[in-house]
């Protein structure tokens, strides 16, 4: 994923993570190269968005680390915290808009919030970015008055508005019909090239992560199942993979999460 002398900008090393009793992540180890596009694929419930959070410093773990840019993020303060945090851009899953503000003032927010720039920069820099995914005419518009897809690219607009080092993508695909779906997946690549960006994408959606990735991994159980390029995971035999590759209902991933024996939650005695 990098050379030899190049370091990772995101390494996580041996972090565990748990909600409570209920163990999450165990001993993860994952690298974020510089410039690349990662996938982050798995079952529900396997510890994808929380990965994500555990990137932007929204949640410790219990072990191990989350090193950006040679910055572990374990000991800093909640300003150091902030700085980093100013290196990145945020895709919520369905994209999170302020549904009282203009699809304008949603991309000029962060500018707002985080910078000193005068309205004209700001105005100019809003329409730029807006430009980039095809809804500079969409300006004066509410959230409630364009469509789900168009939605999303106004919130992919949103999180590159500081022009991060990194962004996070939750779910991106979620809700989208085939055409939106396959242009959010191309501006996601193209708007990765234009930054220089290392991208996140944490999806259940194979056909257009493998388009667009340069490396994935598969989570289960809280490890790593298997990683590798879109080429090489296409054509592996492995059943975690091919399970999800060939969207087959059989396979690793059950149906039913872990429970007791039915008849004893029905007070049935054996």
């Amino acid at each position: 994923m990098s050379t030899v002398n190049e370091r990772p900008l995101i390494e996580i090393s041996g972090l565990t993570f748990s909600y409570a009793q209920r163990p999450v992540l165990s001993g993860i180890d994952l690298q974020f190269g510089h410039g690349k596009v990662v996938a982050v694929m798995g079952a529900s419930g396997s510890g994808k968005t929380t990965i994500l959070r555990l990137i932007g410093g929204m949640l410790k773990p219990s072990a191990g680390s989350v090193v950006i840019d040679g910055q572990a993020l374990g000991p800093l303060d909640q300003e150091q915290l902030y700085a980093v945090r100013r290196k990145m851009g945020m895709l919520f899953q369905f994209g999170a808009l302020f549904t009282d503000l203009s699809v304008f003032d949603n991309v000029a927010f962060p500018l707002r919030e985080h910078t000193d720039l005068p309205d004209a920069i700001i105005h100019d820099l809003v329409l730029m970015k807006l430009h980039a995914v095809g809804l500079r005419g969409a300006h004066a518009l509410r959230p409630s008055q364009i469509s789900g897809g168009m939605a999303r690219r106004v919130a992919l607009a949103r999180a590159i508005a500081l022009d991060p080092e990194i962004i996070l993508y939750d779910e991106p695909f979620a809700g989208l019909d085939p055409i939106s779906l396959s242009l959010t997946a191309n501006l996601i690549r193209r708007l990765n090239i234009a930054l220089g960006a290392t991208s996140v994408l944490v999806t259940h959606e194979v056909q257009e992560s493998f388009a667009i990735a340069d490396y994935v991994y598969f989570v289960s159980n809280g490890r790593v199942a298997a990683q590798g390029t879109p080429s090489e995971l296409m054509v592996t035999t492995d059943p975690f993979v091919r399970q999800f590759v060939d969207a087959a209902p059989d396979g690793p991933v059950p149906f039913h999460y872990p429970a007791p024996p039915y008849s004893q939650d029905l007070g049935i005695s054996p």
